[in-house]
């Protein structure tokens, strides 16, 4: 009796061991394809074949929902073509991937700050939006200057992300003095409405002329233009120049393998 019973538990086990081995092997499996879709993005990406790489980085998601090499470069490639929203929606899926290491996580909270700045640049209608939707611009430049903050203070040594900090920061200063002054203008209007038997020549007092206030908030909202634009360009630079890194550090590494090889073959 113990002896069948002893059959018995070690046939489960058995089955167990092998369904755990298969379970593995699928696994491994998965990751293997994964990292091959992740490749082939890559190089994708690098040819600026935008929607190519998109493709091959949904793939190694599918395979491994895990990847997050796989979900950041997807991001970068929804930047890249210019879907600010669904870029934001996946480097916040990255965070949720990766939550152990600093510099990474703080170039995905970097990345934020530069999509919500474009999405403010590229909103329609700029001249409308300055008149009648400003809330909606100055939140999305206030999102982009908390994830800047977030940025730095997981990687305080990132001088490129303080310099757009400071940017932005002045370009929402800029936004709320020029709030104030409508707020201002919109005042005196009303109280000028109501005195109409007081009525001022506003040449008498070069503050109440309507014209010298609109002159002050165009060069106050070209100010904040020409600062975002600045920005802008810094962004652009930069992946033109993180690029370049990347084709020479692949030169070099082709070179290195090139001697390595010679070296191998003088040996036999």
């Amino acid at each position: 009796m113990n002896k069948i019973i002893f059959i018995i538990l070690l046939t489960f086990i058995s089955s167990g061991l092998l369904a755990q081995e298969e379970a593995e092997k699928t696994v491994r499996t998965d990751e293997k394809e994964a990292r091959k879709a992740v490749r082939a993005g890559n190089k994708a990406y690098k040819d600026q074949l935008y929607g190519a790489a998109e493709a091959e980085y949904d793939k190694a998601l599918k395979d491994d929902a895990s990847s997050k090499e796989a979900s950041f470069n997807l991001a970068n490639t929804f930047y890249k073509q210019q879907r600010w929203d669904d870029a934001m929606k996946e480097y916040q899926h990255y965070l949720k991937l990766e939550n152990s290491d600093p510099a990474k996580m703080s170039a995905a909270w970097s990345n934020m700050g530069n999509t919500f700045l474009k999405k403010k640049a590229n909103e329609k209608g700029q001249q409308q939006g300055q008149q009648g939707q400003g809330g909606q611009q100055a939140d999305n430049l206030k999102m982009s200057m908390e994830a800047y903050k977030n940025a730095l203070r997981l990687n305080p040594t990132d001088n490129e992300t303080r310099y757009n900090l400071a940017v932005v920061q002045k370009m929402i200063a800029d936004q709320q003095n020029q709030d104030k002054n409508d707020q201002k203008q919109d005042q005196k209007q009303d109280q000028k409405q109501d005195k109409q038997d007081q009525k001022q020549d506003p040449k008498q007092d070069p503050k109440q002329d309507p014209k010298q206030q609109d002159q002050k908030q165009d060069q106050q909202n070209q100010m904040s233009q020409d600062n975002m634009q600045q920005i802008l360009q810094a962004i652009e630079q930069d992946e033109k120049e993180t690029q370049e890194r990347v084709k020479q550090a692949k030169a070099q590494e082709r070179k290195r393998k090139n001697q390595d090889n010679k070296r191998q073959n003088k040996d036999w």
